[in-house]
């Protein structure tokens, strides 16, 4: 790794007002996944100002920031997302308290991306010399339905040159270096509905619905296909209390860390689907959502990052990070065989709550550690 020198700790250390006015002013501009726009527009004009003359968006909202650009080289990737999980529109208020920042989306990923500015910031305006080309990122859709619109999007345009990718998301404890992959499902039964009372009899949607829940739910997972996991996060439908529903949906998922965890899920749900018309219930089924798991990337360089990333965070942080596996922007990456970790920069808590909160006295460390990351990483 790269320790830091005088000059570049000066840097980190007289940044930290800058870093912090920086948070806040991200965290008020509204940033729901697919609205990304006014956040997007806002880092594509920070970059700039820092030196990034070729800073652009492309077609998938990202802001990109190519530095040390070069058709022969290899790129390393350097991302953080802008999207928030909430759907807020309205600009939302941070709170700031002495030890705190509070705000919806403040930690994932609004801190994280902000390191990820300032770090690169210094990166340009030093001239730090690799045989990489480097891509800054500020990318759209990592979030929920976003389905992680931004990082495929970024494969599909450098996949083939990528040494590694680096995503700035989640706290400092923890290191995200294996995929969890996952399908969404809107599931839709539809009956003939009536009268509670004069059509009782007639076939309930809810009643049907409820029914295959319990039986999604009853699947049994065998051994020896990762951890896998199943959930129905939202069910609605029905007209009133003296109506037999004629629609019920569900939001239905699972994800597993084993791409044969996925195929078994896959096959158990739609065998259940398929029972379920067989018995002349219509059923629909909108896949809304997918991720890959992880493929096989280079162990050496898998072990490289890892590495890197521990005895950063060990350095400047004061602690050893943990590692697992995750679904992040790293999920395509990791899909297509290319080295990937996700590390968070600061420490916080209560993540995709209204009460998220990050703790300010990470920024500085948060800061450290990525910029010395992204030093160490240039030499890879």
């Amino acid at each position: 790794m790269v320790s830091l020198n005088k000059e570049m700790l000066r840097y980190a250390e007289g940044s930290v007002g800058e870093l912090e006015e920086l948070l806040l002013t991200l965290c008020r501009i509204p940033a729901p996944s697919h609205q990304e726009d006014k956040r997007a527009a806002f880092c594509l004009d920070w970059f700039k100002q820092a030196g990034g003359k070729d800073a652009y968006i492309d077609e998938a909202k990202n802001v990109i920031c190519p530095w040390n650009r070069g058709v022969d080289k290899p790129v390393l990737i350097f991302m953080a997302h802008t999207d928030t999980v909430f759907p807020d529109l309205e600009p939302m208020e941070p709170v700031v308290e002495e030890d705190k920042i509070y705000c919806p989306g403040v930690g994932d990923d609004t801190a994280n991306l902000v390191v990820l500015m300032l770090a690169a910031r210094y990166l340009m305006q030093q001239g730090i010399p690799s045989d990489y080309e480097v891509l800054f990122v500020a990318n759209s859709c990592e979030e929920g339905l976003g389905n992680l619109k931004g990082s495929r999007q970024l494969m599909k345009d450098f996949g083939s040159r990528v040494a590694a990718v680096i995503s700035f998301d989640g706290y400092m404890q923890g290191v995200s270096n294996r995929a969890v992959g996952s399908a969404r499902y809107k599931v839709t039964l539809r009956t003939e509905g009536g009268h509670s009372y004069g059509s009782f009899g007639n076939r309930n949607a809810i009643h049907l619905l409820a029914s295959m829940i319990t039986t999604l739910y009853d699947i049994k997972i065998p051994a020896g296909l990762g951890r896998t996991t199943y959930n129905v996060g939202l069910i609605e439908g029905g007209t009133s209390v003296n109506t037999i529903a004629q629609n019920a949906s569900m939001l239905y998922e699972y994800r597993s860390d084993d791409r044969k965890g996925l195929a078994f899920m896959q096959n158990a749900f739609e065998k259940v689907v398929d029972a379920y018309r067989a018995m002349d219930i219509p059923v629909e089924v909108e896949l809304i959502g997918e991720r890959p798991c992880s493929g096989t990337p280079d162990p050496e360089k898998m072990k490289k990052l890892e590495e890197t990333a521990s005895a950063v965070i060990r350095q400047y942080a004061g602690f050893d990070p943990g590692f697992g596996a995750g679904s992040t922007d790293c999920n395509i990456p990791l899909s297509m065989d290319i080295p990937a970790i996700c590390p968070g920069v600061v420490t916080g808590g209560k993540a995709h709550t209204r009460q998220e909160f990050i703790d300010r006295a990470s920024l500085l460390p948060g800061l450290k550690v990525g910029l010395s990351l992204m030093l160490s990483l240039l030499k890879m």
